[in-house]
Order: C-alpha cells, then sequence, then structure tokens
C-alpha cells in the first residue's frame, strides 16, 4: 500500500522537484499551496508524512501550519519535514520544538530528503 506525502511549498518549481525527487509506486504525492491550504489536506487525507515549507502566504505560515497539525488528535502523529531557505540555528530549534522530525534547507540534496522520507516511513 503506498503512502501518501504531502508537499506544503507556495512555489509550483519546488513541488514539482519534490514530487519528481519522490516519484515512486511506495507513494501518493498530494500538494498544497500554503499553509491553511495544508492544513485542510491533512485533515482530509491524513497524509503519512508532510513535508512543509515554512514562508508561505497567507495567514498560517509552515510553522503554524505544523503546530496546527501537532495539537490536533486527527493529524498529529504525521510526520513533518520542514523545508525551507530558513537555515537559521533559531528556525531549526523552532521547528523541531513544534513537532518536526527533520530540517532541510533549501537547497537540499534529493538523495538525502529520499533517505530521509523512507526512513521516517519504515521503508
Amino acid at each position: 500500500m503506498s503512502k501518501k506525502i504531502l508537499i506544503a511549498d507556495d512555489l509550483a518549481e519546488i513541488r514539482k522537484l519534490v514530487r519528481l525527487t519522490l516519484q515512486s509506486d511506495d507513494f501518493q504525492v498530494l500538494e498544497a499551496r500554503n499553509g491553511a491550504e495544508a492544513v485542510a489536506i491533512a485533515r482530509a487525507m491524513k497524509p503519512d508524512l508532510i513535508i512543509m515549507d515554512i514562508i508561505m502566504p497567507g495567514e498560517i505560515d509552515g510553522f503554524e501550519a505544523t503546530r496546527i497539525l501537532k495539537e490536533d488528535p486527527a493529524t498529529k502523529d504525521c510526520h513533518i519535514i520542514m523545508l525551507t531557505s530558513k537555515g537559521e540555528v533559531a528556525d531549526r530549534e523552532k521547528g523541531f520544538d513544534i513537532g518536526a522530525i527533520e530540517y532541510f534547507a533549501k537547497p537540499f540534496s534529493p538523495l538525502e530528503l529520499i533517505q530521509k522520507v523512507e526512513h521516517f516511513l519504515g521503508i
């Protein structure tokens, strides 16, 4: 059975790059363009893993979307990997503090991302 992965990023090019990186029969890839959409899709589809950007338009950024999902009993067990241009130590710490299991700064290594996704999904 394929695992569901949600890619939440406002840039279509990044979503496409991540989707192509993870393209496999093992994964069903979903996409969100902002934090609010990510929360709605996560609640409806219950992905196994979310790859979350931080800087996205609208009232809910990636940090807030992660916090909302981690506090919701229906989505709290979803693995969240931050993938963002915000590479500062304080940003990394905040990501881990609110429940992210991994933090990648852009540009990222596609091979390392695949390895982490497979690790966290037990593949």
